[in-house]
């Protein structure tokens, strides 16, 4: 894979506007599907985020028994209660349907009527972040889901899912590392395995590390913010509600990956100078997005 074939992108784009007259149905609708009676904070994260970084309604649909609890941490989000039974799918499909954006895979797990739901949910046309259990499901399968896979997706793995959704790759150096059992750290391979993810899967990959990749298979970004802060459970929930929330906002998948890759990287920063980088928590993070959203509007207005 030569370097001549890939562009090499060195900023992420502006936010989106955001009219004075707006109201919540403007600034986009977004669906979260995740959650189980054990990992509530997934979704939960997810959706914070994304409100705080501008979505005007965020659902989350979540076992009804853990709801009430998810609902307390923000009551700002709209619940969907899930059953367990076939009724979900209906009111799954009825959600998934209205809203502009998805985030599937934040404590979802990996039961067999998980995977029926996502890949009922990628079969959908609609921007979508897929993180966490629903990359280990697509992992799971066989083969890459190309002729039912409709969706316009960020996929985000860490590197041990992206050894996992390696072994869909096409022979040669990324199936060799996935058989290996080691994930390779320098920036050059990193490169070539998101590259060869993105053109095989057809969709935008975001390898998380110490410089996030995000890449289309012929764009490539190297994220520069970020730190140990970000080393924490549920700071890639929130990186998938941030980007979401641009998504649902009509922002271009690559741009948004870039965009919340940087804006994700930058709270960390903040939040790691304020409570340090070993203390902040990931609902630290969440409270500094506001911040370095306004200091990232006005640095690009210059």
């Amino acid at each position: 894979m030569g370097s001549t074939d890939i562009q090499r992108v060195t900023s992420p784009p502006a936010l989106p506007p955001r009219s004075a007259q707006g109201h919540k149905g403007t600034f986009g609708r977004l669906l979260i599907i995740g959650g189980s009676d054990e990992m509530i904070g997934a979704p939960v994260l997810a959706g914070t985020a994304a409100l705080r970084t501008g979505a005007g309604l965020v659902q989350v649909a979540i076992p009804k028994s853990v709801l009430p609890a998810a609902l307390s941490i923000t009551p700002e989000l709209i619940g969907l209660g899930l059953l367990g039974d076939n009724s979900d799918h209906g009111r799954l499909h009825e959600a998934a349907e209205s809203s502009d954006a998805i985030v599937i895979g934040p404590g979802l797990g990996q039961q067999p009527a998980a995977k029926a739901l996502l890949k009922e949910i990628v079969g959908l046309y609609k921007p979508m972040v897929v993180d966490a259990d629903g990359l280990n499901l697509l992992a799971g399968l066989k083969h890459w889901p190309a002729s039912s896979f409709h969706a316009r997706a960020v996929l985000t793995p860490h590197p041990m899912e992206m050894r996992r959704l390696s072994m869909l790759l096409p022979a040669g150096e990324a199936s060799a590392w996935a058989g290996s059992g080691k994930i390779p750290a320098d920036d050059a391979a990193r490169e070539s395995i998101a590259i060869l993810a993105a053109r095989t899967f057809g969709q935008i990959v975001l390898l998380k590390g110490p410089r996030t990749i995000v890449t289309d298979g012929t764009r490539v970004y190297a994220n520069q913010t970020g730190d140990s802060t970000l080393a924490k459970a549920g700071s890639g929930d929130i990186l998938s509600g941030m980007i979401s929330c641009l998504l649902a906002q009509g922002v271009d998948p690559f741009e948004a990956a870039c965009l919340g890759a940087h804006l994700h990287g930058s709270a960390g920063e903040s939040a790691g100078r304020k409570y340090g980088i070993r203390s902040a928590l990931g609902r630290d993070v969440i409270d500094e997005i506001g911040a370095v959203l306004i200091a990232y509007e006005a640095a690009k207005a210059i």
